[in-house]
């Protein structure tokens, strides 16, 4: 009787703890999204300058957010992949 008690507990805390790392990896999805969304709006700018104008410095900064938007999207694949396993 005790073990059935002990089993009905660790799997209820099991249930639970399984929630809040979805939660977890949820939040940090929203996060990276929005991350995202701001990087390509900055190389979105940017870029947009160096054709229009020929601005050479906002071409570096297109360059380096190009980078940056390169790295949250890997991000944003793992976390969407381990969301898919849970």
């Amino acid at each position: 009787m005790e073990l059935i008690i002990f089993d009905y507990i660790c799997n209820k805390n099991k249930t639970v703890l399984l929630q809040l790392i979805i939660n977890l990896i949820l939040k940090k999805m929203e996060e990276l999204v929005s991350k995202i969304k701001a990087e390509f709006e900055a190389l979105t700018t940017d870029a947009n300058l160096q054709i229009e104008k020929g601005n050479k410095a906002a071409g570096t900064r297109a360059r380096k957010s190009s980078l940056d938007l390169e790295k949250l999207l890997k991000e944003f694949r793992k976390a969407s992949l381990e969301a898919s396993k849970k």
